[in-house]
């Protein structure tokens, strides 16, 4: 074959000159992307166990897990969350606060209600059993910041949570390229948080006693006009027992209430307290210090469960 009848181009082979601005040109595209994430601000994401932080804070400050003992500003709180977000992820931009809580049959209370108002906030409601436990919360947490990271919405997550389970939920975040930072509250003996969650997460910090004082206040002790009188009778205990018994079968649900059934005669902390807050007030006198009274309350309860069931 003679050197004429090679040719060096076809007109599907593109030229040296063609190929160098083909190259040009997608360098030219990828300064432009470059530029563009370079000037889109990191987003971050609070994520707040409601559950965790009452139960903490409520022990820290007031001594009590009991939430009906203590009055939490919520408003304020979160609030100084964002400030306190603002700060540490200083280049970022907040995306907003998801806090997750329980209520009965998922329904709002008012408080949850007022919280779900406020700016930038969006609350999520996981059950809550007749043993005043959350159920489905974790999960709740998981979907989202899995769901956030996956999509690129958030480039940093705070948690404030303490919960094992919620190392699922990091690891799901983590691995589309979300930091964790996990955000604890002070404890007084040991600690508050899942060990295996401190080891997964990116950074951790512990608000103190001096951070939680201005949004925790114990309530005062109620007090009735008859404390004077003479206490009810073992009959009139028994008997509201039995009533608030039959209230609670219509207001939480049989299937709720039957969990109650393999631990009687005896009553988890929570629903016993329930049931002694309720009978007082029903009673308008306190049962504190009166033992006989109190179990007599707590046999009329079982003895209108046991009709039932």
């Amino acid at each position: 074959m003679s050197e004429a009848e090679i040719t060096p181009e076809t007109p599907d082979t593109p030229g040296v000159a063609e190929l160098g601005a083909r190259l040009e040109r997608t360098n030219e595209l990828l300064q432009r992307m470059l530029a563009e994430v370079a000037k889109t601000p990191s987003t971050h994401a609070i994520f707040v166990d409601a559950g965790y932080v009452y139960a903490a804070a409520g022990l820290l400050v007031a001594g009590t897990e009991d939430r009906r003992s203590f009055d939490l500003d919520t408003e304020g709180l979160i609030e100084a969350f964002i400030d306190k977000a603002r700060t540490i992820f200083a280049d970022s931009r907040l995306l907003r606060v998801y806090w997750y809580d329980g209520a009965r049959r998922r329904i709002h209370t008012p408080e949850q209600q007022a919280i779900a108002e406020l700016p930038d906030v969006k609350v999520r409601l996981g059950n809550l059993n007749a043993n005043n436990q959350q159920k489905g919360v974790d999960s709740l947490i998981r979907t989202d910041l899995e769901s956030l990271a996956r999509h690129r919405a958030i480039s940093d997550a705070a948690l404030v949570g303490g919960d094992e389970d919620l190392v699922s939920a990091v690891e799901a975040a983590q691995g589309y390229g979300a930091r964790v930072h996990l955000w604890g509250i002070e404890s007084g003996g040991g600690r508050n948080q899942a060990e295996p969650l401190l080891w997964e997460v990116d950074s951790q910090r512990t608000f103190d006693l001096e951070f939680w004082q201005p949004y925790v206040t114990r309530r005062p002790v109620t007090t009735y006009e008859n404390e004077g009188e003479p206490p009810p009778s073992r009959e009139e205990a028994r008997f509201i027992g039995a009533q608030i018994a039959a209230t609670w079968l219509v207001e939480r649900g049989r299937a709720a209430m039957a969990e109650l059934l393999p631990g009687r005669p005896y009553l988890p902390g929570p629903v016993d307290q329930d049931l002694l807050i309720e009978a007082e007030r029903l009673l308008q006198r306190s049962l504190r210090g009166h033992s006989v009274l109190r179990r007599a309350l707590r046999d009329g309860f079982w003895q209108h469960m046991e009709s039932q069931f």
